[in-house]
């Protein structure tokens, strides 16, 4: 597929050290961006940049500290990058967990939700001021096939009335893509340039496929790499939702084969739960409150 060239634009991706998130930063490289690789793991990180290098030696890419499960390390990861940039053109709202064993995060946040959802709802809160004074500028947040027929329960979302890991995995994709619409209606609301639009990868064959929280067999992971598109198909409905000339905000971009579980990028329609106002408005307050971060529209 041909992008349009990213020269000049300063692009922020998280969970950039493998999967989806490498393949983003791979290809927003090649189109001539300045790439901040935001991880959890320095090393991995490292060993991530070292192997865009390789393909691309003089690439303007840096490694910066992010742990999306501590909001102390969200706000400074925010305020590290904004003391030193004057402009932010992309965030991409890549990295998450899927279906671990149950677990909190550093803020007490059921594991799925405080790293998928809130962790990045607190990001680009954070970030928003450099944002919206960057013009046209973009956040591409990441859902999933798995936010079809998900519920937000806003009753045990810590999971402990009971927790059922697929079950949750879905809620925090729904609550990505409502917070990616949501977020849309706000900046429209304001007058302001920046768009917000929802994609997600189909099914790849990335390191979020474990078994029980662990690692998944060799010979599982050949069959994956078999019947299951390769990061770089996945990565593609990102690339276009962060470059495509016809996005005006508010879309939701996956893959164009059967069942959107593979193939070229395409605009998708979400689930009908995406468009409840009410639950959406539910969970920009319930997110305001717990991650303590208020959205500032003001340019």
């Amino acid at each position: 597929m041909e992008f349009n060239t990213m020269t000049g634009k300063t692009a922020i991706i998280t969970g950039a050290n493998s999967g989806l998130g490498l393949e983003t930063a791979k290809t927003f490289v090649r189109l001539g961006a300045r790439v901040i690789l935001a991880v959890r793991d320095l090393e991995k990180g490292k060993a991530a940049e070292q192997e865009i290098r390789e393909e691309s030696p003089k690439a303007p890419i840096e490694v910066m500290k992010l742990d999306l499960s501590d909001l102390d390390s969200v706000r400074a990861f925010a305020e590290t990058f904004s003391s030193r940039f004057d402009s932010l053109d992309l965030l991409i709202n890549n990295a998450g967990v899927m279906t671990p064993p149950y677990a909190k995060t550093k803020d007490g946040f059921e594991l799925q939700l405080g790293s998928n959802h809130l962790g990045h709802f607190a990001l680009t809160g954070l970030l928003l001021p450099l944002l919206i004074h960057t013009e046209n500028s973009r956040v591409v947040t990441l859902s999933s096939l798995a936010h079809r027929n998900a519920a937000i329960d806003f009753d045990n979302l810590d999971g402990s009335k009971g927790y059922k890991a697929m079950k949750f995995y879905g809620q925090s994709k729904l609550a990505n893509l409502m917070f990616a619409t949501e977020l849309d209606k706000r900046l429209k609301q304001q007058g302001l340039s920046t768009l917000s639009i929802g994609c997600h990868p189909g099914i790849s064959s990335t390191n979020l496929f474990k078994i029980g929280g662990r690692e998944m067999p060799r010979i599982f992971k050949g069959l994956m790499n078999r019947y299951l598109q390769p990061p770089s198909m996945g990565a593609l409905p990102t690339v276009y939702a962060a470059t495509a000339s016809g996005i005006t905000g508010g879309e939701y971009i996956g893959p164009d084969g059967k069942g959107q579980r593979r193939g070229y990028p395409t605009l998708e329609k979400p689930d009908p739960a995406v468009n409840d106002e009410a639950t959406r408005q539910k969970l920009w307050d319930v997110s305001e409150q717990l991650t303590g971060v208020t959205f500032d529209f003001n340019k």
